[in-house]
């Protein structure tokens, strides 16, 4: 098995940097004037037209990637890293620099921004050399200078289109290409919003370029010109004015202060592909063809997924008035600490989905899976109403669990976690797998120092979540954990609490429709991804095959005159779409009728279940109050915490503190300031073994 990882690995490898090779070699003379002529010759067939070379030189190595990455994912059930990797993991991602707006960027980010950076450089330079020293556009015989100026404009949207091919890889959720190289669509939603941030600015800038072109040659009306034959000027217009309602509404101020109409808008997205292929036909399509369709694979996949209606088991309503709602899932659902599921309620919202931290452990709990959601905003306040209400049931559907593809702390001597508010919620999953790992004997644990900043006292019940209700004494016993806990806005301790701030728990009847939350194709998702990927891709090369080779192919057959331009990208987007859509839908119906017996045994389950109803335990440990509940759990937690009120942690002093450790890995999750500053403590050389690791969930 391990000669087979390794020689998927190498193959893909290979691939990944010839495809890189081509990017490099696409914008040069020697591509153009030599490669060109001899590629076209044998990949331009009757059966692709024009956009064959690009099909076969871009889109076809990294479909197949995606395919090889699903069989590595599949064969590599329990990832480990070789003592080499990890040490090269450690260093590749030490933090180099902290600042805004880029925020944390470790030495990989640093690296591949560069190169990056450097690629559109290179392209640049490469396609205004072509357009100023070998051939100059100039069909309008304008003055040489605006020649120039245009082939400016139109050169550095060719650069613009190279981010395109790029820029759905990072918010593909269930992707298997970002966990071969350590990321999540969580942790690399920032290289989506960099790489639209300059792909925009590709497009304003050529758009306008364009604009001031045509009205010095008095030709201002091409703006509004869709050719037959050519590129639709129209249709560019169009994508661009899209381009930036969605640019401005995801600017970070817009987008904080009114999150829904940035959320709302953002759904353009597929107006806005529709209108740029159109814009650059089917060729340039192909170049940026294999990351729009893998996300688009993915994306009726998770519509799939959410159709189903999840079975809620219950509610705890917190001190803090913050939720922690518990779901019923299938065993062989398996997840790592820190990932997250959304939730879509219907009765508040028909089309808002909301990301949500799991806070149990795949391991440790086999039959539910929890979330923990703070009230704030109009989503969750509504939710809260919902579940304080007299109801028994509540209509909920789900995606995911989305996390990273391994998750091994163990490998550290010791672990600080640092929280901010509801940031202890991913450390929660954290702490649980541990609990799990301490089962086997042999597994050397290390020990955990939890640094938690709280606003008010009633916040401290998040750590009555730390352990699940039923630990026993023995099960927690190998753990070392310490809690420091921070109540920045209070002087001291209430001397007093009201009834109705207990925390309380909320039993939901099950209900015909309900389902244990399962992996979308079943077991061996991975390997049946790839077959999707593999069989959609394949279904539509030859569809557009045999569409080009018997009705587009070299004219329209039914008029006799030269196929319309635009036509050809809506044939491409038309076939990829109806081949995601054939294939995903019968391998999800496939797998589901397969899994059929499995849902009746969970369902027969469910039925014959007693359900409580609504109770109210007799408060969290910080009250003093009595438990109805094993107590266990919570007299280890009363134990190990010290409570510090009205300030807030010195980290630098905690973290430097930590010396006497050879590894130590540090987690952060909170305010982005608290982000920030425990980046730079580990970044600053005073402590060479705090290995720093951020945990952020907002986009």
């Amino acid at each position: 098995m391990g000669n087979m990882r390794s020689l998927v690995k190498t193959l893909m490898v290979v691939l990944f940097l010839g495809w890189i090779l081509v990017w490099i070699m696409i914008s040069t003379n020697l591509f153009k004037s030599k490669w060109t002529p001899k590629l076209s010759k044998y990949l331009n067939t009757t059966y692709f037209g024009p956009q064959g070379t690009n099909l076969v030189l871009l889109t076809v190595p990294m479909m197949f990637i995606a395919v090889l990455s699903c069989v590595y994912l599949h064969i590599q059930k329990k990832p480990t890293q070789p003592q080499r990797e990890w040490k090269l993991k450690r260093i590749m991602g030490r933090v180099i620099m902290v600042m805004n707006p880029l925020g944390i960027v470790t030495a990989t980010e640093l690296t591949f921004s560069l190169l990056f950076v450097a690629l559109l450089a290179w392209s640049l330079y490469n396609y205004l050399y072509l357009s100023y020293h070998v051939h100059l556009h100039n069909d309008d015989n304008a003055k040489i200078w605006q020649a120039k100026f245009r082939a400016f404009g139109l050169r550095i949207g060719y650069v613009g289109n190279i981010c395109w091919a790029f820029l759905f890889f990072p918010v593909t959720r269930a992707s298997t290409i970002l966990p071969l190289v350590g990321l999540t669509s969580e942790s690399s939603i920032k290289y989506h919003i960099w790489l639209g941030h300059v792909s925009n600015f590709c497009f304003l800038v050529h758009t306008v370029v364009f604009l001031i072109y045509w009205a010095m040659i008095n030709k201002l009306m091409e703006t509004f010109a869709w050719n037959p034959t050519y590129v639709p000027n129209l249709a560019g217009t169009i994508a661009m004015v899209i381009g930036i309602a969605m640019w401005v509404t995801s600017l970070p101020s817009f987008r904080r202060k009114k999150f829904e109409i940035f959320f709302y808008t953002h759904h353009l997205y597929g107006l806005y592909i529709v209108f740029y292929v159109i814009h650059v036909g089917d060729s340039w399509f192909c170049m940026i063809l294999p990351n729009i369709f893998l996300f688009f694979i993915d994306r009726y996949l998770r519509f799939l997924q959410s159709t189903k209606r999840s079975r809620l088991v219950s509610a705890r309503i917190l001190p803090s008035d913050n939720l922690e709602l518990t779901f019923s899932k299938t065993p062989g659902l398996h997840y790592t600490p820190t990932s997250i599921l959304f939730l879509h309620v219907p009765s508040i919202s028909k089309i808002q989905w909301h990301p949500f931290t799991i806070t149990s452990s795949s391991n440790l709990e086999k039959d539910t899976l929890s979330v923990v959601i703070r009230r704030q905003g109009s989503w969750t306040q509504k939710l809260y109403t919902h579940l304080s209400s007299s109801i028994d049931s509540l209509e909920v559907s789900t995606e995911g669990p989305y996390g990273p593809n391994s998750f091994d702390v163990s490998r550290h001597n010791s672990l600080i976690l640092v929280s901010g508010g509801s940031g202890i919620t991913p450390f929660i999953s954290v702490i649980r797998e541990l609990i799990s790992q301490s089962q086997n004997k042999s597994t050397k644990l290390p020990d955990v120092l939890l640094v938690c900043s709280f606003k008010h006292y009633h916040d401290l019940a998040f750590l009555d979540l730390i352990f699940p209700l039923d630990m026993s004494a023995s099960d927690i016993s190998r753990l070392n954990l310490r809690i420091e806990a921070y109540i920045t806005r209070e002087d001291k301790k209430p001397e007093t609490t009201d009834d109705h701030r207990l925390l309380q728990t909320k039993w939901f009847k099950p209900q015909p429709l309900d389902s244990p939350i399962s992996p979308v194709l079943g077991p061996n998702n991975f390997l049946w991804l790839g077959v999707v990927i593999l069989s959609s891709f394949v279904m539509f090369l030859l569809l557009i095959g045999i569409v080009t080779r018997y009705y587009i192919y070299p004219v329209d057959h039914n008029t006799g005159s030269i196929y319309n331009f635009s036509y050809r990208g809506l044939w491409d987007m038309f076939l990829g779409s109806a081949c995601i859509f054939i294939s995903s839908s019968v391998v999800f119906l496939w797998r589901k009728k397969q899994n059929k017996e499995g849902d009746k045994e969970f369902k027969n389950q469910v039925q014959s279940v007693e359900f409580q109803t609504p109770t109210s335990s007799p408060g969290s440990w910080f009250h003093g109050h009595e438990r109805e509940l094993e107590s266990v759990p919570y007299q280890s937690i009363v134990q190990a915490t010290s409570v510090h009120f009205g300030s807030k942690p010195n980290l630098k002093k905690i973290l430097l503190e930590a010396e006497g450790s050879e590894d130590v890995g540090v987690m952060v999750c909170g305010p982005r300031k608290m982000r920030h500053e425990v980046a730079k403590i580990c970044s600053s050389g005073l402590a060479k073994n705090l290995h720093f690791e951020a945990i952020s969930f907002n986009w």
